[in-house]
């Protein structure tokens, strides 16, 4: 086994710089009303926190607890035998999940905005999390800042009972850690779109697999109604980009591509979709991951998609 304790969060300074972009003001000053009104956040990019197998760079106003379940059934490799994976027994997982909003301005200057933190229990290897959002950067009307940027990191505990061939018997072999900077844009009232980076790390990995991994996902939805949007999720890990990102030894993980529908109200927002990732908890979809999304030959599509749903709920207090 190769054990690596590591409990420093992500530095943000580095790409902070990189996604930072100045808008040159217009050559005539405008009216005092009206640079006031631009410099309001825009709307928000996305209806949900989250968006398929990742979160949004939406964090809720402060004193909204957000309730969240997310649900995946088997792959659909049975056919109509199992129904396509909805009546499976194997491979289905479920997250139940809670966040609250402490703060609407936290941090320094002009990287204030609202703080929440969260819990989660995971189904598969009886995980448990807790995280944090903070979001950094609100895109404003004006354009001046012309992307939203939020944090999301979060810390996750494997709590199955220890078995041989499993490296969990000390305590802190059971950790990992999901660091991610979202950066997102709404274009207009119908299309947003995000880009996140992403660092997974796990105390404890076989010898064949770094304890650090590296991804990074796409995601965009579509409006097509008052209360309807097309949403898309790719996810795409970055081991192999030699020699920066060097590939795992062996066991390299699949990259994951999500199509599905979501219908929102200003409380809540329903999403089904098809997906090949399947662990719901960030890091392990993407270090473990082996439900590969196409066959990579002239036979096409993998049987390793499954149907899933997430469900959020909003409540003010």
């Amino acid at each position: 086994m190769k054990t690596k304790i590591h409990f420093s969060i992500l530095s943000l300074t580095i790409l902070l710089a990189l996604i930072l972009i100045n808008v040159p003001l217009l050559a005539q000053e405008p009216e005092p009303d009206e640079e006031e009104e631009g410099l309001k956040p825009q709307r928000a990019p996305f209806e949900s926190s989250w968006i398929i197998e990742n979160q949004t760079v939406v964090v809720p106003a402060k004193g909204t607890l957000e309730f969240m379940i997310q649900h995946r059934f088997g792959t659909v490799g049975n056919g109509v035998k199992d129904l396509w994976g909805l009546y499976a027994d194997a491979g289905t997982n479920i997250r139940l999940g809670m966040s609250y909003t402490l703060f609407e301005k936290f941090g320094l200057g002009a990287l204030r905005g609202p703080l929440a933190i969260g819990i989660g229990s995971t189904r598969g290897r009886r995980t448990q999390d807790v995280n944090v959002k903070y979001g950094i950067l609100q895109q404003t009307r004006n354009n001046r800042v012309p992307v939203s940027v939020t944090y999301f990191g979060n810390v996750a505990m494997e709590t199955q009972q220890p078995r041989e061939d499993l490296p969990n018997r000390n305590e802190s072999d059971r950790y990992s850690f999901f660091h991610q900077i979202i950066i997102a844009r709404r274009f207009n009232s119908a299309l947003s779109v995000q880009l996140a980076p992403s660092l997974s790390h796990y105390n404890v990995m076989e010898s064949y697999m770094y304890n650090d991994h590296y991804a990074v996902a796409f995601a965009a939805r579509y409006k097509i109604s008052a209360q309807s949007a097309v949403i898309i999720n790719l996810d795409q890990p970055l081991n192999g980009l030699e020699p920066i990102f060097p590939d795992h030894t062996s066991n390299n993980p699949q990259p994951n591509l999500s199509l599905g529908i979501e219908v929102a109200t200003s409380s809540h927002a329903f999403q089904v979709f098809v997906t090949n990732f399947s662990s719901i908890v960030p890091q392990r979809n993407n270090v473990f991951n082996q439900n590969a999304p196409w066959n990579g030959d002239t036979d096409g599509w993998a049987d390793g998609f499954l149907i899933g749903f997430n469900i959020t709920r909003l409540w003010s207090f």
